[in-house]
């Protein structure tokens, strides 16, 4: 059994997606489910996971205004966009004590 949990926190411009989890098969992917999001707004991603989890959530949440990856390293990049303000490889600066 997979154990995974998701916090939100909403800002202005998008909705920051926080996740944890301790394991997770690909099975599980069959009944996660994600937090609900206001798709007139960007969804920040940020968590420790495989790669093909972030690949599930970037195509669940593709309704939205922008998709971005959060990396401490860098911030918040934007790798999906439907709105005109945000381009693919635009970075969203964002507060390390948010995440």
């Amino acid at each position: 059994m997979s154990e995974i949990r998701f916090s939100t926190i909403e800002r202005d411009e998008y909705t920051l997606i926080r996740f944890e989890l301790d394991t997770i098969k690909p099975e599980n992917l069959k009944t996660l489910k994600p937090p609900k999001v206001n798709n007139a707004k960007g969804v920040v991603l940020s968590g420790r996971g495989p790669t093909w989890l972030y690949c599930y959530l970037v195509h669940h949440y593709h309704p939205t205004r922008f998709i971005a990856i959060y990396d401490p390293r860098i911030g918040a990049i934007i790798v999906e966009s439907h709105w005109p303000s945000y381009s693919v490889g635009d970075i969203i600066k964002i507060n390390e004590e948010e995440i």
